[in-house]
């Protein structure tokens, strides 16, 4: 099969109101295609539905109108196979961070030695060898985060869905973990939605980036991003990568979110 040619999520006509179909429309005619092994990225202003999006994706909300497909099946619930990291760490602190990675497991009855190993392999590949019997609170933010990826990867799901994952972050965190999401991508080819407000994070990570006005959250243009990989964070300072970012710049500006000073 080619994995390229392969669409491996489909979202058609979807709309998502709030309320009932008399209040608030928050995602209208939402189309996309995304192929498996492709990074997705969901770019847009805050109230613009992208983390709604995402999680009709992910099959904790059902949409009003519309079909989301993964597989080739009609997503009524979390299908098999997926990891979710959210926006907040979502970490409990009277766990450890190696319990808290095995917490997903745990719930549902299959934790087994080899599993202990694969999450112990997992903190180390992440950066938190020797961190394992600490509590969330004696972690850095970023370090919590990436506790985090550790659990929504431990299980190997071929679509990993990310909900803006490094917006409280310090920039040069969040650049580390950029860096780290890219490298994972490029390792296992894993079909990924990324939802962002950052332009710049979206052009580095993405194959396309799916851009969305607001009021209602709308797609307004889906763009190629044909740069090479794997991204060296340097990659942001070529021509190339500036274009894009200047391009995705100007729709936002047509669109009045963002404006020229």
């Amino acid at each position: 099969m080619n994995m390229a040619s392969d669409n491996y999520i489909r979202v058609a006509g979807v709309e998502k109101r709030y309320g009932g179909r008399e209040t608030a429309l928050v995602l209208q005619d939402i189309n996309l295609d995304i192929k498996k092994g492709e990074f997705i990225s969901v770019l847009g202003p805050s109230g613009c539905g992208k983390s709604t999006l995402l999680k009709c994706i992910a099959g904790l909300e059902g949409t009003t109108a519309g079909t989301i497909t993964a597989r080739g099946r009609v997503i009524d619930g979390p299908p098999e196979g997926l990891g979710m990291v959210f926006q907040r760490d979502m970490l409990l602190d009277w766990r450890t961070i190696l319990q808290n990675v095995l917490f997903t497991v745990e719930l549902q009855n299959k934790i087994t030695p080899a599993m202990r190993e694969r999450a112990s392999a997992q903190l180390a590949r992440f950066g938190l060898g020797g961190y394992e019997h600490r509590r969330p609170w004696e972690l850095s933010g970023g370090m919590r985060q990436r506790a985090s990826i550790c659990r929504a990867l431990l299980t190997d799901p071929d679509i990993l869905l990310m909900d803006e994952p490094f917006g409280a972050l310090d920039a040069m965190t969040r650049d580390d973990l950029n860096v780290e999401v890219a490298r994972i991508w490029q390792e296992t080819r894993k079909t990924v939605v990324f939802i962002t407000h950052s332009i710049s994070e979206a052009v580095f990570l993405s194959d396309k980036v799916v851009i969305l006005d607001r009021h209602p959250g709308r797609i307004v243009e889906i763009l190629d991003i044909d740069l090479p990989r794997p991204r060296p964070l340097s990659l942001r300072e070529t021509p190339a990568f500036g274009r894009y970012s200047s391009h995705i710049r100007q729709v936002f500006m047509q669109l009045g979110i963002v404006k020229d000073a």
